[in-house]
Protein backbone atom coordinates (compact mmCIF):
# COMPACT_ATOMS: atom_id res chain seq x y z
CA UNK A 1 0.00 0.00 0.00
CA UNK A 2 1.02 3.56 -0.54
CA UNK A 3 -0.66 6.90 -0.07
CA UNK A 4 0.14 10.38 -1.36
CA UNK A 5 -1.37 13.12 0.82
CA UNK A 6 -2.23 16.78 0.21
CA UNK A 7 -3.43 19.29 2.81
CA UNK A 8 -5.85 22.05 1.79
CA UNK A 9 -5.40 24.41 4.76
CA UNK A 10 -7.88 26.98 3.44
CA UNK A 11 -10.70 24.43 3.23
CA UNK A 12 -9.49 22.43 6.28
CA UNK A 13 -9.49 19.14 4.36
CA UNK A 14 -6.95 16.44 3.50
CA UNK A 15 -6.82 14.60 0.20
CA UNK A 16 -5.18 11.21 -0.34
CA UNK A 17 -4.55 9.08 -3.41
CA UNK A 18 -3.96 5.43 -2.65
CA UNK A 19 -2.63 2.30 -4.30
CA UNK A 20 -2.96 -1.29 -3.18
CA UNK A 21 -0.53 -3.81 -4.64
CA UNK A 22 0.21 -1.38 -7.50
CA UNK A 23 -3.49 -0.99 -8.35
CA UNK A 24 -5.06 2.45 -7.88
CA UNK A 25 -7.56 2.65 -5.01
CA UNK A 26 -8.73 6.11 -5.99
CA UNK A 27 -8.83 9.38 -4.14
CA UNK A 28 -10.42 10.35 -0.82
CA UNK A 29 -11.09 13.65 0.92
CA UNK A 30 -11.80 14.16 4.62
CA UNK A 31 -11.95 16.98 7.15
CA UNK A 32 -8.62 17.57 8.89
CA UNK A 33 -10.27 16.56 12.17
CA UNK A 34 -11.36 13.16 10.74
CA UNK A 35 -9.50 9.95 9.81
CA UNK A 36 -9.15 8.16 6.47
CA UNK A 37 -10.80 4.76 6.03
CA UNK A 38 -10.53 2.35 3.10
CA UNK A 39 -14.17 2.95 2.13
CA UNK A 40 -13.44 6.70 1.63
CA UNK A 41 -11.49 6.03 -1.58
CA UNK A 42 -13.34 6.37 -4.88
CA UNK A 43 -11.70 5.51 -8.21
CA UNK A 44 -13.65 8.19 -10.10
CA UNK A 45 -12.74 11.04 -7.72
CA UNK A 46 -9.88 13.34 -8.76
CA UNK A 47 -7.94 15.66 -6.49
CA UNK A 48 -8.20 19.35 -7.42
CA UNK A 49 -5.36 20.89 -9.42
CA UNK A 50 -5.01 23.85 -7.02
CA UNK A 51 -3.29 21.50 -4.53
CA UNK A 52 0.00 21.36 -6.48
CA UNK A 53 1.86 23.24 -3.74
CA UNK A 54 0.12 21.48 -0.85
CA UNK A 55 1.82 18.07 -0.96
CA UNK A 56 2.36 16.62 2.53
CA UNK A 57 4.19 13.42 1.60
CA UNK A 58 4.07 9.69 0.93
CA UNK A 59 2.88 7.21 3.54
CA UNK A 60 2.92 3.42 3.74
CA UNK A 61 -0.41 2.87 5.50
CA UNK A 62 -3.60 4.64 6.46
CA UNK A 63 -2.55 4.38 10.10
CA UNK A 64 0.54 6.48 9.46
CA UNK A 65 -1.49 8.99 7.42
CA UNK A 66 -3.99 9.33 10.26
CA UNK A 67 -1.23 9.65 12.86
CA UNK A 68 0.37 12.38 10.76
CA UNK A 69 -2.94 14.27 10.50
CA UNK A 70 -3.53 14.05 14.26
CA UNK A 71 0.00 15.06 15.28
CA UNK A 72 0.53 18.58 16.61
CA UNK A 73 3.72 19.00 14.55
CA UNK A 74 3.68 21.86 12.05
CA UNK A 75 3.24 20.45 8.57
CA UNK A 76 5.68 21.48 5.87
CA UNK A 77 3.92 21.39 2.51
CA UNK A 78 5.78 21.32 -0.78
CA UNK A 79 5.28 21.02 -4.52
CA UNK A 80 3.69 17.79 -5.79
CA UNK A 81 6.25 15.46 -7.41
CA UNK A 82 5.89 15.47 -11.21
CA UNK A 83 5.04 11.76 -11.47
CA UNK A 84 1.84 12.37 -9.46
CA UNK A 85 0.46 15.13 -11.67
Amino acid sequence: MGFAVWIDSAERVAWARGTHEYRPMGTAVIALSDQFRHRDFAPARESPSHLRNCFAGFFGSLETVNEFLQSPVTRTLRRTPPHLL
